[in-house]
């Protein structure tokens, strides 16, 4: 099933035959058709020359000329080329407006460049979640990360991104989302009831300098290959507060599978004895613990599922409190979100957005998580009839602000009406990527 036809070259990042380097415009091979060129390099015009002596003066005579040639356009680009503003403006000088500090007003239409590459380097982060998995139903690690925390980015070709993994993340498998988990064929396995969901890292000293802040990156995986996922959602929402998630309005509410795979745990099982939200929030109150000396951020990324799970995080992180320091300077948290569905209602939508979490939501228009759950009674309804089947177990509304991107209009994709290409991390980033 090919969705894409592209004319830059393949390079594979590491053994998953799904991964893209967007950096340098690399494309999967798994649905990526290449189109080839013949490039023709056309021989230097022919001299007849009649004598050794008159060809040597001419050779002579034509270096020189070039040499100078040369030399008056380099002079000419020199010229030409000023530095611009943007070359100008730094990372670490703009990074909360990058972080969504003010809603990311006038840098999405069009795009800024340093949040494009932003945008694609926290994805490629997102993406380490599928590169990492391990897939296979007759591996006994199925279901785990096929790489230490210490090796993921060594792995993975990625140690330029400057971060150092300082957890992984797990969660157990004992809910009602069979379409989601992997789980291995074989009798002994590394764990029965659990599945490796992503993982926390933390950017290291050169990479700080660059960022102008200390970045806690929270990544969760997703799905990258099957929607069947979204059957398995029950569609109904539950109050927050319900789960041990603090909340004071218990009219907020989210989609029931979200918070089972967020705070379900199995204390028979080494790997979720404690709950992915425990797990997190541990790890986070750690780290800004570690780096309370300096300006930190809270960076939350996932795509699919991964992206309710980084929403609903972000949330519960704000909630608690665990980004303020003890001199009352708070930690920035912004949401990154790749192709995510709804997660909660439009209480929770208000109260997210009322504690300060910033959440951009970067989606494929033909992709149909995004419109799911809620695809009747969403943000799109009439005010009146959202604000009648507010108390609706069904009633969803998107948080944040969105970045639409749209495959039919780029000249390097072909659609094949395949709903999970639509849906895929890697043709988002491609797309990113321009």
């Amino acid at each position: 099933m090919a969705l894409l036809s592209v004319s830059n070259h393949v390079s594979l990042r590491s053994n998953n035959p799904f991964h893209i380097s967007h950096s340098h415009k690399k494309c999967s091979t798994q649905w990526l058709k290449i189109k080839q060129f013949e490039v023709k390099r056309s021989n230097p015009p022919s001299v007849l020359l009649k004598t050794d002596e008159q060809t040597s003066s001419m050779v002579i005579e034509y270096e020189r000329k070039g040499r100078k040639e040369m030399e008056m356009e380099d002079l000419v680009v020199e010229e030409q080329v000023p530095v611009t503003k943007e070359e100008e403006r730094k990372l670490a000088d703009c990074w909360r407006e990058i972080h969504g500090q003010d809603d990311w007003v006038g840098l999405l239409d069009p795009m800024d460049p340093i949040l494009r590459s932003e945008l694609i380097r926290y994805g490629e982060m997102a993406q380490a979640c599928y590169d990492a998995f391990d897939f296979e139903p007759y591996s006994k690690y199925c279901g785990n990360c096929r790489y230490t925390k210490d090796q993921l980015f060594k792995g993975l070709e990625m140690e330029g991104h400057g971060y150092e993994v300082t957890r992984y993340l797990f969660a157990t498998s004992n809910i009602n989302l069979p379409n989601f988990f992997k789980k291995s064929r074989w009798p002994k396995v590394w764990s029965k009831n659990a599945n490796w969901m992503g993982y926390v890292a933390v950017s290291d000293d050169n990479t700080s300098k660059r960022l102008g802040r200390r970045d806690i990156t929270i990544a969760w995986r997703g799905t990258v290959t099957r929607l069947e996922w979204i059957v398995d959602l029950m569609d109904i929402l539950k109050p927050l507060s319900s789960d041990k998630i603090p909340c004071p309005d218990p009219t907020v509410k989210v989609e029931t599978g979200f918070v089972d795979l967020y705070t379900n745990k199995d204390e028979s099982c080494k790997y979720c004895k404690f709950s992915a939200r425990e797990q997190v929030l541990y790890e986070v109150n750690r780290l800004i613990e570690k780096h309370r000396d300096e300006d930190v951020s809270i960076t939350i990324i996932g795509h699919s599922l991964g992206a309710a799970l980084a929403t609903l995080s972000a949330y519960d992180i704000a909630e608690t409190g665990i980004h303020v320091r003890p001199d009352s300077q708070t930690a920035a948290i912004s949401v990154l979100s790749f192709a995510g569905p709804r997660v909660g209602n439009y209480r929770f939508k208000e109260r997210l957005e009322s504690l300060g979490v910033k959440v951009l939501r970067v989606i494929n228009e033909h992709d149909i998580v995004p419109k799911s759950p809620g695809f009747f009674i969403n943000e799109h309804a009439p005010q009146g009839l959202m604000k009648l089947a507010e108390g609706f177990p069904w009633s969803y509304s998107h948080v944040g602000e969105e970045l639409g991107l749209d495959h039919k209009n780029s000249p390097f994709l072909k659609d094949t009406g395949d709903p999970v290409c639509a849906h895929n991390l890697e043709a988002l980033l491609h797309l990113l990527d321009g």
